[in-house]
């Protein structure tokens, strides 16, 4: 009986397990191509750390959240942006000093893990967004992986023939307890 219960158990976590990585590659696959890069989450964009810059705060191939920021122009010394750079790349480095000039406002910047500042001082109106505390490391090569059209493939398909194996199993084996239940009460009747 105990067998039975464990197994049981042991099922519905597979079960659940299986179907909530299915359910996750499907958000983090529709959200990249959706978003046309990172995926976004509860009104947070998820950035993947490609240098190591900003190591030790960052590892590279980790997932960072970072949150729009509605007035550039208000970020502080200290603060962690995400920022488009000329070359229409993303970096995330660190404020050291905030540069006001009139009604204009610029941002020097420097990865943590750099020696010197970045060359140009960003305006305020080229920063995407904040850090948002939030770190996942490592993920990032994931999420990379599951932008590239064999990711993509690799994360929905697996998943779902998984899935659909594991259920096929259980299927037999219900309906050999089936059969071995029926048997038992045909031989109970005779006796």
């Amino acid at each position: 009986m105990k067998g039975k219960k464990i197994t049981k158990i042991l099922s519905n976590i597979v079960t659940w397990t299986l179907g909530l990585t299915l359910i996750f590659m499907v958000f983090v696959v529709i959200s990249s191509k959706a978003s046309g890069g990172e995926p976004q989450f509860l009104g947070y964009q998820l950035k993947t750390v490609l240098s190591g810059s900003m190591e030790p705060t960052f590892k590279t191939g980790s997932i960072i959240s970072v949150k729009p920021v509605e007035d550039t122009s208000s970020l502080k010394e200290g603060d962690v942006i995400t920022f488009m750079q000329q070359d229409n790349s993303l970096v995330t480095h660190r404020i050291t000093d905030v540069i006001k000039n009139g009604e204009n406002t610029m941002y020097q910047t420097k990865g943590d893990n750099n020696v010197d500042l970045d060359s140009n001082p960003v305006l305020a109106q080229n920063v995407l967004g904040k850090y948002a505390g939030f770190t996942i490391p490592y993920l990032g090569y994931f999420i990379d992986f599951a932008k590239s059209s064999k990711g993509t493939a690799i994360l929905l398909i697996v998943p779902g023939v998984l899935l659909l194996i594991y259920s096929g199993i259980t299927v037999y084996s219900a309906l050999k307890e089936l059969d071995r239940g029926q048997q038992n009460q045909e031989t109970q009747k005779t006796a």
